[in-house]
């Protein structure tokens, strides 16, 4: 489907049909495009653009995965069908581990998720060996012995919050990008960044290459004043006020 440049929503629709798109080449698990629907409605809440407070939230992680000794960027079904190219660019910025983490796990899905970031220069991780994240229950448990088993940070995207959960009892920072900032995983990480992927991820390799040249100590500080719940409150304010706006009389 072509969507004319004059649509008011173009940008939305366009997404729309990339999730149907891999959902029908398999890389999309059906429960994936419920949870696009689910982002989407609180990105219409917030204007469908990057707000000031995810702003603050993506300086915020682009210094924490800076400061990482071994960051590592989680993807899935959706992720890759929605900005694969664009995490390959945050990889390579940071620099920073590709890996597949999936909760509806196939070896069909790892294989396609694998052969599109193949295509784009990056070698994923997690889809031959595994390892166990301690106390997680569900197919998300299985990870990279070299990825995010060994990582000290890990950027996920479009997460349960589970895992983040589990991650972090594991010692390990965790950075969220989620549109919902009552979500478990939100409320679960070190950083939540409460935007749609397709602006996140960009915005964070911005950030990344405007401070990878600052001094580790100015990083720390940035990280080390960044509050995640207040930041999340913010949001939270924002989006009511969204809602609020359509309310009649």
């Amino acid at each position: 489907m072509k969507v004319p440049k004059s649509h008011p929503r173009r940008k939305s629709l366009e997404e729309h049909e990339r999730i149907a798109r891999y959902f029908r080449n398999g890389i999309v698990a059906p429960a994936g495009m419920m949870a696009h629907g689910r982002g989407e409605a609180f990105d219409y809440l917030i204007g469908e653009r990057t707000t000031e407070e995810a702003k603050r939230q993506a300086m915020a992680a682009a210094a924490l995965l800076l400061t990482a000794k071994r960051p590592v960027i989680c993807v899935n079904g959706n992720t890759t069908a929605l900005c694969a190219k664009e995490i390959a660019e945050l990889s390579r910025a940071i620099p920073a581990s590709v890996e597949v983490n999936l909760f509806y796990r196939t070896k069909k899905r790892l294989g396609l998720i694998e052969a599109e970031f193949r295509k784009l220069g990056i070698r994923v991780l997690g889809t031959k060996k595994t390892a166990r994240v301690p106390g997680l229950v569900s197919k998300r448990q299985f990870v990279d012995p070299d990825g995010v088993f060994a990582a000290d940070a890990a950027l996920v995207m479009l997460e349960d919050g589970d895992r983040t959960e589990f991650l972090r009892k594991m010692g390990k920072k965790v950075i969220a990008i989620d549109l919902n900032p009552l979500s478990r995983t939100a409320r679960n990480a070190d950083i939540a960044i409460v935007d749609n992927v397709t602006r996140a991820v960009p915005l964070l390799a911005k950030f990344v290459r405007k401070l990878r040249k600052k001094k580790r100590k100015t990083l720390m500080n940035i990280v080390k004043k960044f509050d995640n719940i207040k930041s999340l409150e913010e949001s939270e304010s924002r989006i009511r006020g969204g809602a609020g706006r359509w309310k009649r009389g």
